[in-house]
């Protein structure tokens, strides 16, 4: 499974940006696709995940309102789609995979994801 993430950029606080993952290989239907994210110094946090079969959705509490994924099963893409960026959303994000399948209760979890795009930074300036 390969992952490739794109969309990051600069923008001012309050703007918009899309961020887009496409996945090759083989990836379970009952598994999510999901992005974290990660600020210099701190752990990788969850922020959204997407169920490939189902489209269900999980967000973590900071971005719920403002963030939105979605996916494109034919094209095997997901999307991110973030609104009024904060300061506090300045961060590299990952879009990341399983290796098996794993239950919901474990998709905020980085150490049941296997496989990983290179990340792409996102900065909302002040």
């Amino acid at each position: 499974v390969q992952l490739q993430a794109s969309g990051g950029g600069l923008v001012q606080a309050g703007g918009s940006l899309r961020l887009s993952c496409a996945v090759s290989g083989v990836t379970s239907r009952h598994n999510p696709a999901t992005w974290f994210r990660q600020v210099p110094g701190k752990e990788r946090e969850f922020v959204a995940a997407i169920k490939w079969a189902d489209g269900s959705t999980s967000y973590v509490d900071s971005v719920k309102g403002r963030f939105t994924i979605s996916r494109d099963n034919a094209k095997k893409i997901v999307y991110l789609q973030m609104n009024n960026l904060k300061p506090e959303d300045t961060a590299v994000y990952f879009c990341a995979s399983p290796g098996g399948v794993i239950i919901r209760s474990s998709w905020y979890n980085s150490q049941y994801y296997d496989y990983w795009g290179q990340g792409t930074l996102v900065t909302v300036s002040s």
